[in-house]
């Protein structure tokens, strides 16, 4: 927790629990909820383009859609938050063998980007990097801006 509450202050990472609440629970004053996993914004520095996102769940979550939910919301809220610090691309890193976290990002419109090598001990196995552009940025590039124009929407994978 602590370094937790050091990356919300320095403005070097923030992190959220995502959690549940029991239909019919009180929320104000009541419990937070059932941990369900924590989703996470690294790196979202001034003048740097690009930030790192992250999470994970817990086995009770997983097939319900909370990581694809709190994907997005983590997403849509670091474009919003860091737009006018220049943020304008988000990148997501798993192993290669986390099938599940291929299908989490694919959902949420971060696209397989490329392959990076493994660096052992600490990751033994090579890595995806999926990556996510801000809506702006996407129609910012001069062929996505003929091709609006155009009126075929750039012929980009839509976010789903």
């Amino acid at each position: 927790l602590a370094a937790q509450r050091r990356g919300w202050a320095t403005g070097t990472r923030f992190a959220f629990a995502v959690t549940e609440v029991a239909a019919g629970a009180r929320r104000e004053g009541g419990p937070l909820g059932v941990p369900l996993g924590n989703v996470v914004l690294k790196r979202p520095d001034p003048g740097n383009d690009r930030a790192e996102v992250g999470y994970w769940t817990t086995a009770a979550a997983r097939g319900r859609g909370v990581a694809s939910r709190a994907l997005t919301a983590l997403t849509d809220w670091a474009f919003a938050e860091f737009a006018e610090q220049g943020l304008t691309r988000l990148e997501l890193l798993h192993q290669v063998d986390n099938e599940a976290s291929c299908r989490v990002a694919e959902k949420c419109g971060y696209a397989l980007a490329r392959v990076i090598p493994a660096l052992p001990p600490d990751y033994p196995l090579d890595g995806h990097v999926h990556v996510r552009e801000a809506p702006s940025a996407a129609l910012s590039r001069p062929a996505d801006r003929r091709a609006e124009a155009a009126g075929t929407g750039g012929g980009r994978a839509s976010g789903r």
